[in-house]
């Protein structure tokens, strides 16, 4: 196989995997566009920063409590 036509293969299952992935989000929901796909993804670290500030403190849930009469 020529190195070209292995390039051209590569470049066309990416731009695929891409319109497939945009088209998968905007069935989940989310509002989308073909620039969003040029934009650099967040650090791990970043991610987890953020989501660690804006979590709830969580405290362990409370019962109700039962009647005397049963």
């Amino acid at each position: 196989m020529s190195e070209s036509t292995l390039k051209r293969k590569q470049d066309y299952y990416e731009k695929v995997r891409s319109s497939n992935y945009l088209a998968s989000l905007h069935i989940a929901g989310f509002d989308t566009s073909p620039a969003d796909l040029d934009k650099p993804l967040p650090a791990r670290d970043e991610v987890l920063t953020k989501y660690q500030q804006d979590k709830p403190s969580q405290s362990a849930p409370t019962l109700p409590n039962k009647p005397d009469d049963q």
